[in-house]
C-alpha cells in the first residue's frame, strides 16, 4: 500500500493530544489503541479547518465503508471515546477502525492487521464532514 498523507485539523489535534495525555481510556486493552493513535498523530500534517479537504475523514465525520472481504457496506461516525455508541454507529477514534480511517479520504482503501489476519475497507462515501459543512468548531 502507498503511504498516505494524514491530515488532522488543529482543533482535532488539540483534542486528540488531550485524549492521549490523559490516557483517555478506561480499559487496559485500549492502551495499545492509544499508542497506535499517537503514532498516527505524530505523522499528521496539521491544517486549519478551512484547509482540510472535504473528502478527508476528520473527527465527527460520518462515512460509508465497504468491507472488501465480506462485501458488505456499513456506516459509522468517528467520535471521541466518551461519545462512542455502537448502536448508533458512533465509533471511538481509539478503536482500531476509528484510528485506521482518520485522515483517509473517500475512495481510499485501508488495510490493517487484526488478530484474525488482515482487514480491508474502502471508504465509499463521506456522508458528512463538519468542516466541509461549515462547522469549523465541532463539539463531538
Amino acid at each position: 500500500m502507498k503511504k498516505r498523507e494524514l491530515y488532522i485539523t488543529q482543533r482535532d489535534l488539540t483534542q486528540l493530544q488531550e485524549l492521549l495525555e490523559g490516557g483517555g481510556a478506561v480499559h487496559d486493552r485500549d492502551r495499545k489503541d492509544l499508542s497506535v493513535l499517537a503514532e498516527e498523530v505524530k505523522q499528521a500534517t496539521i491544517v486549519g479547518p478551512d484547509a482540510i479537504p472535504a473528502k478527508v475523514v476528520t473527527m465527527n465525520t460520518r462515512l460509508r465503508l465497504m468491507d472488501l472481504d465480506a462485501r458488505k457496506s456499513f456506516e459509522m461516525t468517528v467520535v471521541f471515546p466518551q461519545y462512542a455508541d455502537v448502536d448508533t454507529g458512533k465509533v471511538s477514534v481509539i478503536s482500531p477502525v476509528g484510528t485506521a480511517v482518520l485522515g483517509y479520504a473517500e475512495g481510499d482503501t485501508i488495510e490493517w492487521s487484526v488478530p484474525a489476519g488482515k482487514r480491508r475497507l474502502r471508504i465509499e462515501k463521506i456522508l458528512f464532514q463538519p468542516e466541509a459543512d461549515g462547522n469549523r468548531h465541532p463539539q463531538r
